[in-house]
């Protein structure tokens, strides 16, 4: 298996572990300023990320502005967990040249733009983008009183250690 599909699974795993230890109202529950998101919000976000992928057309684009945005996967950890357990189904079934090139289509901020990537790149893309939001959520973990049992949730590989 590829490197970086084998690094999307270990990230993607952690959302597992994290939806087994939550309850729907946890998983819904907006209440942490300043942005009032939810861990299912996110979770949600990380997941159509990846749906995006998936749906590469014919002519090779990924259209990441094409988001499914399901609110019951936002609010109910079981149909959060079976998102999951399709993307991670589909990750573990790809058999694709990390080197073909495919065409990213998306808004920056200043309207939709397309860029040329590899598909290699935009999964990792997709990885380093699922630990950005992992650290938004350990946050909201946080404010709503919740603990981590992963010390390295929310953290890049490449952030230094704390030395104990």
């Amino acid at each position: 298996m590829n490197i970086i599909i084998e690094s999307a699974l270990k990230t993607l795993q952690k959302s597992q572990s994290l939806l087994d230890s939550l309850t729907n109202e946890q998983l819904c529950d907006a209440s942490v300023r300043p942005y009032h998101s939810s861990i299912g919000s996110h979770v949600r976000h990380i997941l159509d990320f990846y749906e995006c992928i998936y749906s590469i057309s014919e002519d090779n684009k990924v259209d990441l502005t094409a988001r499914r945005r399901n609110t019951d996967v936002e609010e109910k950890c079981d149909c959060a967990k079976d998102y999951l357990k399709t993307i991670i189904d589909r990750l573990k079934d790809i058999d694709c040249d990390m080197n073909k090139k495919v065409y990213v289509i998306d808004d920056l901020g200043s309207g939709i733009i397309e860029i040329e990537y590899t598909y290699g790149a935009l999964l990792a893309q997709a990885n380093s983008h699922t630990i950005h939001h992992y650290a938004i959520i350990s946050y909201i973990f946080d404010r709503l009183g919740i603990a981590v049992s992963d010390s390295s949730f929310g953290y890049n590989p490449t952030t230094p250690k704390k030395a104990s």
